[in-house]
């Protein structure tokens, strides 16, 4: 391999890893995807927070004869916290409920990642509306914790 070469994907890989950054919060897990993911249903659960859907994308792609990691979507939500959100500013509605992504990377880590909802005041100009994403947030990171194991 060039050196040039190398030097692309590598400035290819800061750039990527970059952007994930900058749109998703992400934990590292001790556990398989599919244990994460469980860990994470039973932890919603027990809070009390229903969950809405559970999407396993590398099933789906096996039935379309693709292979991919294993990676899974949980969206849950609790009217409490994204009610008053979707006053304030309704359009946030398309990113609600919430989602966490469980997935496996390229060397075999599997993390967990989530929309910070500091990026969702951001990105739809919510204001007057610290309390529930502060709340949300604190939620967020508890749930990541403890699926993750961390």
């Amino acid at each position: 391999m060039t050196r040039a070469l190398v030097m692309s994907l590598a400035a290819l890989l800061l750039t990527s890893a970059t952007a994930l950054s900058q749109n998703l919060t992400t934990v590292e897990s001790r556990f398989a995807v599919k244990e994460t993911s469980d860990r994470l249903a039973a932890e919603l659960e027990k809070r009390g927070i229903r969950i809405a859907a559970r999407i396993d994308h590398a099933a789906a792609a096996k039935a379309a004869g693709l292979d991919m990691p294993p990676t899974e979507v949980i969206m849950f939500g609790n009217p409490r916290l994204g009610t008053p959100l979707m006053l304030a500013q309704p359009s946030v509605a398309i990113e609600l409920p919430m989602k966490m992504l469980i997935w496996q990377d390229g060397i075999g880590k599997v993390m967990i990642g989530y929309a910070p909802p500091s990026a969702l005041k951001e990105r739809y100009r919510i204001t007057g509306q610290d309390e529930p994403l502060t709340a949300m947030a604190g939620a967020l990171a508890g749930l990541a914790k403890a699926a993750s194991g961390q």
